[in-house]
């Protein structure tokens, strides 16, 4: 396939030999399957701010860290210097996050590098060895998606633990290997310390989680996983192995006013009659 202008410098300087087909677009980046040596990888090419649109995108950037008090000045000001700062910022974040929460024992995709703009990261794959599927886009039996379940709430324990939220995590973003689900996805990622809206962010990742598996295995929706473990966290007493029942006492005194959990009550009734259908099935048989 022709070269994407973003990957040309790649191959200039030798990091990936070729560009062999291209994997995934998104509002944020496209994803191309790349061949380096004899590695098959993947390299996310990030799109320039103007052809992006992100709705809630300050929202997600308090918090944020910005490397030096001239760039700080320039992006509170907004000027020219200050948007190109800003991006830079926004394509660096996921890139940090990937060797942070690879360290944290998170099961992310291996990042091998960022150059020239680019994102170089392990190609997940499936059994047969082709792109692994999204979460969203397999049937699971009610054992494999409570084991999923079971793993990816691990998964958002350990990136809390780091200090670190998704954001925007949910059955989209999550592939299917072998060995079972690898999160990916993290431009938007939220500092979970300094952000007011962190609690919010992690209640909908986990409740997201909780909605798609849920309607596998209905005897998920009624955990509430995402406010027990903000409550320890809040605590200081969430640790990577801290062991969580699913269970929360909630102060009815205090308003929900988040709609958190409007996605639960959805796959509450997408979950019923999928079980209608199941036993409909049954009877003919």
């Amino acid at each position: 396939m022709k070269t994407p202008g973003g990957l040309q410098p790649l191959i200039d300087d030798g990091v990936i030999d070729e560009v062999m087909r291209p994997l995934k677009s998104g509002k944020e980046a496209a994803v191309y399957v790349v061949r380096a040596g004899g590695d098959i990888r993947c390299a996310k090419v990030y799109k320039d701010m103007a052809q992006r649109s992100f709705q809630q995108r300050v929202q997600y950037q308090e918090g944020r860290k910005v490397r030096g008090s001239r760039e700080a000045r320039a992006i509170g000001k907004a000027t020219r210097y200050g948007r190109r700062q800003q991006e830079a910022e926004w394509k660096n974040t996921e890139v940090e996050a990937l060797y942070r929460l690879r360290d944290a024992g998170v099961r992310v995709p291996e990042p091998f590098g960022y150059f020239h703009g680019v994102l170089v990261m392990e190609l997940v794959v499936d059994a047969d060895g082709h792109s692994a599927p999204r979460l969203a886009e397999v049937e699971l039996s009610p054992e494999q998606a409570g084991g999923f379940h079971r793993t990816l709430v691990r998964q958002v324990v350990r990136m809390l633990c780091a200090g670190l939220i998704h954001g925007d995590l949910s059955a989209y973003n999550v592939l299917v290997a072998p060995d079972g689900p690898v999160v990916i996805d993290f431009p938007q990622v939220v500092s979970a310390a300094g952000n007011n809206a962190a609690r919010t962010m992690l209640l909908r990742d986990v409740n997201n989680l909780t909605a798609s598996l849920g309607a596998w295995a209905p005897e998920l929706l009624d955990t509430w996983y995402g406010e027990e473990m903000w409550a320890l966290f809040e605590a200081g007493e969430l640790r990577p192995d801290s062991e969580l029942s699913g269970s929360f006492v909630h102060d009815d005194s205090v308003p929900d006013l988040d709609g958190v959990r409007a996605a639960i009550n959805d796959a509450r009734e997408e979950a019923l009659i999928r079980q209608q259908g199941r036993e409909a099935a049954e009877e003919q048989d």
